[in-house]
C-alpha cells in the first residue's frame, strides 16, 4: 500500500510538471520587472531582478534615516522601507504595476519576502496587528483592491500577525499626492481618517503599512488617529521610500 501511494504521488507530481510545461508554451510566465521568462523556481520577479533591487536594510537599524520623517510629529517605535524609490528605477516600475496595472499579487509577494526579515528584528518582532493605510471606497471600487492592504497581507503571512483593515478608514476622498509640496501633502490628508471601533486596536503595537513613503504625511495623519487610542504603539513599514 505504501509503495502504491508513493507511486501515485510521483505520478501526480510528474503530471503537474507536464501540465505546467505545456501551459508555459502557450502562456509563458514573465518577470514583472524586466519581462524575461521565469524559470520554474521563480515567481513574479526573476532572481536577477530580485538581486538588483535597491534594498535599504533599514529594518536592521533603529536609527535609520527614515526616522527623521516623523521627528517632532508623532512618536514612532520603528520605521522601515524595503526598497529605495527614485524616478526611473525598477522600484517605480514595480509600484506602478501594483497600483495601476492590476498586479495586486506583487504586493503580497513583496510583503511575504519582507515579513520574513521584519519578524527577526525589534521593534517589528513585537508588533501585534498590521493596519494598512486605507483607500477611500470610491477609489477602492475603481481599482478593485488596496495596494497597501495587499502588502499587509503578505507581511501577515510571514509574521503570523493579523491584518486589521476594517477599523481605520478614509472619510474624505483626498486628491492624489503626486506633484504636491510637503505642505500641500499634509493639508491634503489632514483630518481625513477616522476609526470605527476602538476596542479592536486598543493596547496594541500596530504596524502601519503603506506602499511608498515620500514626505510621510499620509502615515502621520493615520498615526495621529491611531495614537488617540489608549496604550497604542506605532511602527511603520512600506515597500519603498523616496528618502535617503
Amino acid at each position: 500500500m505504501i509503495l502504491q501511494a508513493n507511486h501515485n504521488s510521483a505520478f501526480n507530481m510528474s503530471l503537474l510538471h507536464f501540465i505546467d510545461d505545456f501551459l508555459s508554451l502557450f502562456f509563458p510566465r514573465s518577470c514583472e520587472i524586466c519581462g524575461n521568462s521565469l524559470y520554474k523556481n521563480e515567481d513574479l520577479i526573476c532572481m536577477q531582478c530580485l538581486g538588483r533591487l535597491p534594498y535599504t536594510k533599514w529594518h536592521m537599524d533603529n536609527e535609520n534615516p527614515l526616522h527623521t520623517v516623523f521627528w517632532g510629529k508623532v512618536p514612532i517605535q520603528g520605521v522601515t522601507a524595503m526598497l529605495y524609490f527614485h524616478h526611473g528605477n525598477r522600484v517605480q516600475k514595480l509600484l506602478h504595476k501594483l497600483k495601476y496595472n492590476g498586479a495586486k499579487e506583487l504586493g503580497v509577494y513583496m510583503g511575504k519576502r519582507y515579513g520574513m526579515q521584519l519578524k527577526n528584528f525589534q521593534p517589528f518582532s513585537e508588533v501585534e496587528a498590521i493596519v494598512p493605510v486605507p483607500l477611500h471606497p470610491k477609489k477602492y471600487k475603481i481599482r478593485g483592491y488596496n495596494q497597501s492592504e495587499q502588502f499587509a497581507n503578505g507581511l501577515a503571512q510571514s509574521m503570523k500577525i493579523p491584518v486589521v483593515s476594517d477599523q481605520l478608514f478614509r472619510k474624505i476622498a483626498s486628491e492624489t499626492q503626486t506633484r504636491k509640496s510637503k505642505i500641500e501633502r499634509w493639508k491634503n490628508v489632514k483630518d481625513i481618517f477616522a476609526l470605527k471601533d476602538a476596542d479592536k486596536l486598543t493596547g496594541k503595537h500596530i504596524l502601519l503599512v503603506d506602499d511608498v513613503i515620500t514626505t510621510g504625511s499620509t502615515l502621520e495623519a493615520c498615526a495621529r488617529v491611531l495614537l488617540e487610542l489608549p496604550d497604542v504603539k506605532i511602527s511603520v513599514a512600506s515597500i519603498a521610500a523616496a528618502h535617503r
